[in-house]
């Protein structure tokens, strides 16, 4: 990693904190906060401290002595919850949300630069890295090249990419998988003892790093360990992260951190907490949840990108969802499990699968890639799913069969042992019998967007991965590719950001900003929880107009999709909107609080997503429109909203309304104001 290779800075240039040791006048409300600390303007050698004593409902100012150096820049600003008090802040370094192979690559390589915050809405291990399959692809062949790399992509892409972040990626991807297997990542190895690689749709050369069909987990096992292992890096887990506080300085939006509540058990269920930091980096991952079948683990709504929205960031692309042809198929039968689905993700049979040598086939058993491209089944993404959709509809069946039974069944064991142990479970043999398979929602090719040091269009605020727009992917994502752009744009977005947080140490007008950010705080929770018995009906009703939300965006905006389609579908989210918006929320626990935020969340990306579609005048990549049904070279340009969505706006004065009670605190412009004197 870069960041054990460079001297390391000081982040102290402005502000530290210190273990104050109390005077009598404040000692007795020290066990009902903690101290912030700061560096006075005028007076470099003091620091002023504002304690929030709850039973006196004051602000207080104590004095502590010269800081010492080395200590971290904003260490543990923190005020504890009390019952009368401000919810608690507490201030890092580096803010990350996510816990995926972008973030936690991110956290690592700043680690060595200052205290880290690791924020996750769930256990840190859960999450898209760990459901990938397939691998992850460097160019380590002899016979392959960085050329042949970026080629295959921007192919792949259809020719939307951002050529100099293909470039990027495909230079420096070799190195970052190989810094993956210096950190103890245990990847398959050929019979010579290097690294096995195979091949999957749309490479020309086999480039694809892999840990049998488990890559993901096995990358997320390694970072994982090393996070846990540094003591720079704390880790949230059940932390719900609701919007980015923001606050414009010297004419431009600045992030100053993010407001969370914990999902934990007991007393901490509810517990509302700021975060700040100089930087955030968003590493939250996609949306998979918008529509009602997706590989996507449960945690995927879309939090990160609907969150930059309303903070006024770019976002662009979103009309690429990428639906992966081959998820398994089961035959539910029963509705309420249909509906139970809509909760939670289908099983994804890897691109691997079709890369060693599986053919797709339909009803009949007839092979019919040989139809729509002569790349048969290895095709890209976009086409084999469109094939398949095509191929599906036309003859009035529920899916198609993907069979890899030809090649030898030792061999097959070793490569797919978790695909086979799954097609088991129901009754499917892969070293005998076909695989149903029918396209599914994967991966958000859009999404916030960075330039190629991942930063945004909002000072200080950063993304990598999925949530994330680098340019690398373009109209369509090549396989394998998504793994390698979180380790590479999370190593850029390390090395910007590390320069960003020492230079903003010397602006006084961003110090006073995230001075006014500690007081400036409402409250996301109540102290009256609502009965399990009220709550129900509450959950059912959500879920409900979560299913409409998601059959919506299928219908209008799905594998194949049409100009009045689009528009019906964005009324009707519009309408989903209004009616979500109404809902009496007061009183919410945790986590029913939780899931009218993803409703909200989701409710927004779908609204990006039909929006970023019907700006669309062509059809490229993933997008394919029946009224525009041929690509046109003028409307090879990105989809860009750089404005905040009416929807996303009016959703979150509503939940400001519902959710927040405001901490007044009148005297606080006079105590910042006047604190150099006391």
């Amino acid at each position: 990693m870069f960041a054990s290779s460079q001297p390391r800075m000081s982040l102290n240039k402005t502000w530290n904190l210190h273990p104050l040791k109390f005077s009598k006048q404040t000692e007795p409300y020290a066990s009902q906060c903690r101290p912030l600390c700061w560096h006075s303007k005028t007076d470099r050698s003091s620091i002023r401290v504002f304690c929030y004593g709850s039973s006196k409902k004051k602000i207080s100012q104590v004095k502590s002595p010269r800081h010492k150096k080395g200590s971290s820049f904003g260490r543990d600003l923190e005020i504890e919850r009390n019952l009368n008090s401000t919810p608690p802040v507490r201030s890092y370094d580096f803010l990350v949300i996510g816990s995926g192979i972008a973030g936690l690559t991110y956290a690592l390589q700043v680690a060595d630069f200052g205290k880290v915050a690791v924020i996750t809405k769930n256990a840190a291990v859960e999450g898209s890295t760990r459901y990938a399959q397939g691998g992850i692809c460097a160019v380590l062949d002899p016979l392959d090249s960085v050329e042949s790399h970026v080629e295959d992509t921007i192919v792949a892409g259809d020719f939307l990419n951002d050529e100099d972040a293909v470039k990027l990626v495909c230079r420096e991807g070799a190195s970052a998988v190989l810094d993956l297997v210096e950190m103890g990542a245990k990847f398959d190895i050929d019979r010579h003892g290097a690294l096995h690689l195979t091949r999957e749709g749309g490479h020309a050369h086999n480039r694809i790093v892999h840990a049998a069909d488990l890559t993901g987990a096995e990358i997320e096992r390694t970072l994982l360990q090393k996070v846990n292992s540094h003591a720079n890096i704390e880790v949230f887990e059940n932390h719900f992260a609701t919007d980015f506080v923001t606050e414009k300085v010297a004419e431009k939006v600045q992030c100053l951190g993010v407001d969370c509540f914990s999902l934990g058990d007991g007393e901490e269920a509810g517990v509302d907490t700021r975060f700040l930091s100089v930087v955030t980096m968003l590493a939250a991952g996609g949306s998979g949840h918008i529509y009602p079948s997706t590989t996507n683990p449960a945690v995927a709504t879309g939090d990160g990108i609907a969150m930059a929205a309303r903070a006024g960031a770019e976002v662009t692309n979103l009309e690429f969802m990428q639906f992966h042809p081959t998820s398994f198929y089961v035959d539910n039968g029963s509705e309420d499990q249909v509906a139970k689905l809509k909760r939670e993700n289908v099983f994804l049979i890897s691109e691997a699968v079709r890369g060693e040598g599986g053919i797709l086939l339909n009803g009949d058993g007839e092979r019919f890639m040989s139809r729509y491209d002569p790349r048969l089944e290895l095709a890209p993404r976009d086409v084999v799913a469109r094939a398949i959709d095509a191929e599906c509809k036309s003859r009035g069946e529920a899916c198609a069969f993907l069979d890899i039974s030809h090649k030898p069944a030792e061999e097959l064991r070793h490569h797919f042992p978790n695909i086979l142990e799954r097609c088991l479970s129901h009754g499917i043999d892969i070293t005998k019998d076909s695989i149903p398979v029918k396209p599914a929602m994967h991966y958000t090719c859009g999404g916030v967007q960075t330039d190629l040091d991942a930063a945004t269009s909002i000072a200080g605020l950063y993304a990598c991965g999925e949530a994330a727009h680098t340019g690398l992917h373009g109209a369509n994502r090549l396989a394998s590719n998504s793994l390698l752009e979180g380790l590479v744009f999370a190593s850029k977005g390390a090395k910007s950001s590390i320069t960003y947080a020492s230079e903003a140490a010397h602006r006084p007008a961003l110090v006073d900003a995230m001075e006014r950010a500690v007081f400036n705080r409402a409250s996301l929770t109540s102290t009256q929880v609502l009965e399990c018995s009220v709550e129900l009906p509450i959950r059912t009703e959500i879920l409900a107009y979560r299913r409409q939300l998601q059959d919506t965006l299928w219908d209008s905006a799905g594998i194949v999709r049409s100009t009045q389609r689009l528009r019906e579908g964005q009324l009707k989210i519009q309408e989903i909107g209004q009616l979500v918006c109404r809902i009496p929320t007061k009183g919410f626990s945790a986590r029913l609080m939780m899931e009218w935020y993803e409703l909200a969340n989701l409710l927004t990306v779908a609204e990006l997503v039909v929006m970023c579609a019907l700006m669309r005048k062509e059809s490229r990549g993933l997008h394919y429109t029946e009224d525009f049904p041929f690509k046109v070279e003028e409307e090879r340009h990105p989809s860009t909203i750089s404005s905040v969505l009416k929807l996303a706006s009016r959703l979150d004065a509503v939940h400001s309304k519902k959710f927040r009670t405001v901490v007044k605190l009148n005297k606080l412009d006079e105590v910042l104001s006047n604190r150099v004197g006391n």
